[in-house]
């Protein structure tokens, strides 16, 4: 891979002048590898969902960019992370999502860890009926647990265990979002979908950033959220996005809709904000809901888009609502799968040699190109200091 430092120097700069990332970001193997490391693992990326493990003793494994990891609810309540991997031989412990009670037994050898990832037990490795050997000590041999933030229901992991906190990262956000740190309710099944997508996982989130392209990319949705409506969401090297003053709820043909969530400020009676987290979770809170979006690099070229809807009210005490829900997440999917041909064909637009990163529209691109600032910091920092 050739050095990239001048290219990445010329992204850092004022977005007035700044380059897009380089085509070596989107299409080379080896740079998608180094992002792996210094962008992805390096950083809080979203794995996945806590509703998907509800229960004490629920499981469920999660490959992300080949490390194999096991999302797990303790008998606390906690959502934990762990290698998916027994401290025995390596075997992958669980491949499929269930309850296991109270015990994680590797289907090799049967170590049997706790929810904590304690090893507690080990059949016959002193030899048949001796459960136990002067060399091997259980106390050393507990699952490698990885770390661990849960917010709005997306669950943030710190794979090589280096990043700052996650809440201290990322607490102007969360100031800025306090006002739904409040219980909010998975909409059910047809609130969930899944997108595969051809093309890099960055530019899911440089799509996610802007609303400039809402007048050509998506006529119904700029019909009523005109471009003139919105605005730009950007803290340096933080989080970017966009917002909308002019939201308006879902009715049914009765003039029902979804309650609010409790105590909003006024800003939310008509606001709307779509921020992308760093490195590859995008959210949305509207006054009576939220979604949640956890982007999977899967290669260079191809992402998974995991998206879930949740309500300001339980579900299983609305029933009267669920076909509003139903409707609601297929607005949404609409809306998200108009996004697929500009995200693929950016894709194939970075197979143009000659594409130098492309400018910014300093009027319309800066959150975009508070991303692509970040990326850049993010792989030219020295990660073994």
């Amino acid at each position: 891979m050739k050095d990239q430092t001048i290219e990445l120097s010329q992204v850092m700069q004022e977005v007035k002048n700044a380059r897009g990332l380089p085509n070596e970001h989107y299409t080379s193997q080896a740079t998608f590898d180094l992002e792996k490391r210094k962008v992805l693992f390096a950083n809080w990326s979203g794995i996945g969902f806590a509703k998907d493990v509800p229960n004490p003793g629920d499981v469920k494994p999660i490959t992300f960019l080949g490390m194999p990891l096991l999302l797990v609810r303790s008998p606390e309540g906690e959502v934990k992370v762990f290698q998916n991997t027994c401290r025995h031989r390596g075997m992958i412990l669980v491949d499929e999502p269930k309850n296991v009670k109270k015990v994680i037994r590797c289907p090799y050898h049967s170590w049997c860890y706790d929810l904590n990832g304690n090893l507690k037990t080990t059949p016959h490795v002193g030899g048949p009926g001796q459960n136990t050997h002067e060399n091997i000590c259980t106390e050393d041999l507990s699952l490698f647990t990885i770390r661990t933030f849960v917010w709005h229901d997306v669950v943030f992991v710190n794979i090589d265990g280096n990043a700052e906190p996650f809440d201290v990262i990322n607490k102007e956000l969360m100031e800025r979002w306090k006002e739904f740190a409040q219980p909010a309710y998975h909409g059910g099944e047809k609130s969930s979908f899944k997108l595969t997508v051809k093309t890099n996982w960055k530019l899911a989130v440089e799509n996610y950033c802007e609303s400039y392209h809402l007048p050509w990319v998506h006529p119904g949705l700029n019909s009523y959220s005109r471009l003139e409506d919105h605005y730009h969401i950007e803290e340096p090297n933080l989080y970017s996005g966009q917002g909308t003053l002019v939201y308006q709820q879902l009715e049914n043909k009765d003039g029902d809709n979804f309650p609010d969530f409790k105590e909003l400020s006024e800003h939310w009676d008509k606001g709307a904000e779509y921020i992308a987290v760093y490195p590859n979770v995008l959210l949305g809170a509207h006054r009576d809901h939220l979604f949640g979006i956890v982007l999977e690099p899967l290669a260079n070229d191809q992402t998974k888009e995991h998206i879930e809807l949740y309500y300001a009210e339980d579900p299983k005490l609305s029933t009267e609502r669920e076909n509003l829900r139903a409707e609601n997440a297929k607005l949404w999917k609409t809306v998200f799968e108009e996004d697929i041909f500009v995200v693929e064909g950016m894709q194939r637009g970075r197979h143009g040699e000659h594409f130098d990163g492309g400018r910014f529209s300093p009027a319309m691109d800066s959150p975009t190109h508070n991303f692509h600032h970040w990326v850049a910091t993010q792989m030219t920092t020295d990660s073994s200091n």
